[in-house]
């Protein structure tokens, strides 16, 4: 979603949220056993029971000063790309 600035993540839950809500998280990347602190802004909703087999969940809009975050999930992601895992990426 290249529209969104400073990038987001999907988080999978299925707690309620609104959109605009701001929210914090503790985030672990893959395999990595460190709890990394996001901000960030609810711009995307799958509520629950959603159609298509997805899962419910809250996209999140990262904050300008996540880059080092957007920079390891960036290179997460690379690696994953012709891995045979699911994902719930757009």
């Amino acid at each position: 979603m290249p529209f969104v600035a400073n990038g987001g993540i999907f988080i999978p839950t299925a707690r309620a949220y609104q959109l605009g809500e701001e929210v914090f998280m503790l985030l672990t990347l893959m395999d990595d056993p460190d709890k990394i602190p996001i901000t960030g802004k609810v711009i995307w909703v799958t509520p629950k029971a959603p159609q298509g087999g997805k899962k419910p969940g809250i996209g999140i809009q990262l904050s300008p000063e996540d880059t080092t975050l957007v920079q390891k999930i960036e290179t997460h992601l690379a690696g994953a790309l012709n891995s045979g895992r699911p994902t719930n990426t757009l």
